[in-house]
This record gives structure tokens, C-alpha cells and sequence, in this order.
């Protein structure tokens, strides 16, 4: 099989606007979490989330575009217009030849276009009206991103969406992976895109009350929930012998990727779910446990989460889990639910290619029952050769992601 690279990678999200701004986030340990400004806050409990500010979507896009692009779209093609741009691959803006031919784009969200559905739904249920846009289901519908950043490159191979709760954009870039190793793509968009911080979105999650009210604090005895983010993170993901013919620069090596399902609860997630597919990544890169030196954690910072995954590292890892650097970086960009892994993948690349360790942060009690070492409030430096980067989903549904430094 085919050695397959990131050359790659961009992003928009609570700590910036690009990936320069996200990763002096991740050094500087700085929470991108505040009070929230949205339509009908007053109706709603939890009024706080890991927003993008400072965003006009008129300085991007035209009125034509808008009409077609709900915010989730926007994000996913700012994204991935700096990914193409590092990576070289594309100098005019658009792939050609046999890379436009088998090249394509796989992302991963669990809401899609909510944004425009709960306008949409205003306008019929609470404002009456009997009319909506004509294009309202080309913005709402979960392969519009995708679709959009395949017409924006011209690439023409395999081109779909992903949902699987938390573990989407995992999901699809662990297929992403497998299309460029078996030789079937030789370059491949992918990440996720997600935007669920409107009245209808944060809404639904109340009904859960996994919600914190004040901030996120992975691993912290206590934690008292998950903050919703938005965002997306988009990466090139290339055959390793074309990105060398070219010169170009190789910021990590996708090198494994598991995924599998509990089988049990809908919303409570089983350790040894966790545990599958931990090992599962590590069989799959043929590598041992005693190899990685870094776990990006789902760590929501719900209590039932952090303490089945923290379980799931022991077990995986056995002694080695003590000498293990573990962190949520959910801490300060927020959980961005189907693009949560894409913006963490970022926080692994920053540890193989640089040495430093994004912290967890927020960490004020330690808990027993999460006994790991989760670099607390400050980035560490240190040098990685292999990461995983965890995902574990309502439904059960678990992928994790190897990475080695190049």
C-alpha cells in the first residue's frame, strides 16, 4: 500500500481565522470560549460557546455565493482555500489533469446547514410565512460542503459527506486515508466542517444537559460538561511518493486508522469501544503501544466521557500510560461535534512537525479516576514521533487516527 501524507491544512475556528492564529492559540493556552451573541439568546440557559468572531462573511463572498452557502459551507471553503494554498498543489486555484480526474474531497459534519434550517423554520412556524428561498435545501443539505469545495478545485474522484455524530470528520479522514493508500486517489480533500451555534442548535443540546454554563475543564474533577464550538479544519492528504517528486514540504504522515462500534448505549460511551479502536490504529500502523507520545483525547469534559476514556488509555497502554502526554484541546476551541477531530488533528500535526504540546486547559482539580498526564494550562515542549488522535461518538461510533513525524 501507498505511504500517505498531510502537505496541507487550514482552518477557521475560535482561535483564529487561520492556522497560524489556531496553533498561537494552542501555545499560549488561550480559551477562545465566551459569551455567545445570537438571535433569542434570552430564551436559552446555556448562553456561552467557542464562537468565530470577528467574522463578516461579505468579506469572502458575494451575495450570489451567500445564497448558496450556509455558514458551515463558508467555513469548509476558507479552510480549505489555505490548505490548497500550502500545499502547493494547485498554483491557479484549481487541480488539473489526473489529479482534477481521481482527486476529491470527503468531509465530515453532523449538522450541515442548521443554521439555514433554523431560519427556515422561523420564517414558516414562528413568523408564518408560506414561502422560503428556492435554494434553502442546496444550503442545508450535509454534502454541500463537500460539494462546493469539489466545484472550487475541479477535483472530480470521490466526493462526499460524512455524519457520525463527534466522530465524522475522523470518519472521513480515516476514508480519505484509505482512498490515497490504496492508490485509488492521489491526493484527497478532507476534514469537517460544523456550525451549530444558533438558537435551534444549542436548544436541542439543552435537552441533553451536557452542557457546562460557565466553561470546559477536561479531566478536572470538576468538570461540569462540554462547550459547543464551530469551525472547520481542512487538510491535503497526499501519496507520499508524488509529494516527494514535487518537493514538497510533508508536515506529517497518516500512518493508521480504526474505527468500530459499542453496540451499546445511544448517548453513554463503553471503554472498550475506546479500547478497539485505539489498538485497532496501532495494529493498523503496525506500531506499539510504547511508540506514541501523544494522545489528542476526545475529552469532552463531561464526567461519564473523561473517565471512560482515561479507563480505555490504561488499558491500551498499560504502564506507558503514565508517561503518556494526553490533552483536550476542546478546552479552548470548543466541541465542534463533526469537525471536533478535523481542528484537533491540528494539535497533533503542531506536535510531530514542532515539539510543542498543545495543554488542556481550565484544569483546576485532579480526579482519580482520570489519572493521565493531560499537560494542565500550558503547552509543553517535547519532541513526538507518534500521535493518535482520539474520536468517540453518540451512537457508539469510535475512530482514531495514527500519525508519525516525517
Amino acid at each position: 500500500m501507498k505511504r500517505v501524507v498531510i502537505t496541507g491544512r487550514g482552518s477557521i475556528n475560535a482561535l483564529g481565522h487561520d492556522v497560524s492564529e489556531t496553533l498561537r492559540g494552542f501555545r499560549h493556552a488561550r480559551a477562545g470560549i465566551g459569551p455567545l451573541k445570537i438571535r433569542d439568546l434570552a430564551r436559552l440557559g446555556i448562553r456561552i460557546g467557542a464562537a468565530v468572531t470577528d467574522y463578516r462573511e461579505d468579506a469572502y463572498f458575494s451575495r450570489q455565493e451567500l445564497a448558496l452557502f450556509d455558514r458551515f459551507t463558508q467555513f469548509a471553503l476558507l479552510a480549505a482555500n489555505e490548505a490548497v494554498s500550502e500545499s502547493g498543489l494547485a498554483p491557479e486555484g484549481r487541480f488539473d489533469g489526473a489529479l482534477a480526474e481521481r482527486g476529491g474531497v470527503i468531509l465530515g459534519t453532523a449538522g450541515g446547514g442548521l443554521g439555514t434550517q433554523d431560519d427556515n423554520f422561523r420564517a414558516v412556524y414562528k413568523d408564518g410565512k408560506s414561502r422560503v428561498h428556492p435554494l434553502v435545501v442546496p444550503r442545508l443539505m450535509n454534502n454541500a460542503a463537500a460539494s462546493h469545495l469539489s466545484m472550487r478545485f475541479n477535483l472530480k474522484g470521490p466526493t462526499y459527506s460524512v455524519a457520525s455524530a463527534c466522530a465524522s470528520s475522523n470518519h472521513a479522514m480515516g476514508q480519505a486515508f484509505n482512498l490515497v493508500r490504496l492508490g485509488q486517489s492521489p491526493v484527497m480533500l478532507t476534514g469537517g466542517a460544523e456550525a451549530m451555534l444558533c438558537f435551534g442548535g444549542i436548544k436541542a443540546w439543552e435537552g441533553l444537559r451536557v452542557l457546562s454554563p460557565d466553561a470546559c475543564r477536561p479531566f478536572s474533577k470538576d468538570r461540569n460538561g462540554m462547550v459547543l464550538g464551530e469551525g472547520a479544519a481542512v487538510f491535503v492528504f497526499e501519496e507520499f511518493e508524488h509529494a516527494r517528486a514535487r518537493g514538497a514540504r510533508m508536515l506529517a504522515e497518516v500512518v493508521g486508522f480504526a474505527m468500530c462500534a459499542d453496540a451499546g448505549d445511544i448517548v453513554s460511551p463503553r471503554k472498550e469501544g475506546a479500547v478497539r479502536a485505539m489498538q485497532g490504529a496501532l495494529r493498523d500502523a503496525g506500531l506499539a503501544p510504547e511508540s506514541v507520545g501523544y494522545i489528542n483525547a476526545h475529552g469532552t469534559g463531561t464526567r461519564v466521557n473523561d473517565r471512560s476514556e482515561s479507563a480505555a488509555i490504561h488499558a491500551v497502554f498499560g504502564a506507558h500510560a503514565r508517561h503518556l502526554a494526553v490533552s483536550s484541546t476542546k478546552s479552548m476551541h470548543g466541541h465542534l461535534i463533526g469537525a471536533t477531530g478535523a481542528v484537533e488533528l491540528l494539535a497533533c500535526i503542531m506536535a510531530l512537525d514542532e515539539g510543542v504540546i498543545a495543554p488542556t486547559v481550565g484544569y483546576r482539580v485532579p480526579d482519580p479516576e482520570c489519572a493521565l498526564d493531560v499537560v494542565v494550562n500550558a503547552a509543553r515542549e517535547a519532541p513526538v514521533e507518534v500521535a493518535l488522535s482520539n474520536a468517540f461518538a453518540f451512537g457508539g461510533l469510535n475512530a482514531v487516527l495514527a500519525l508519525r513525524r516525517v
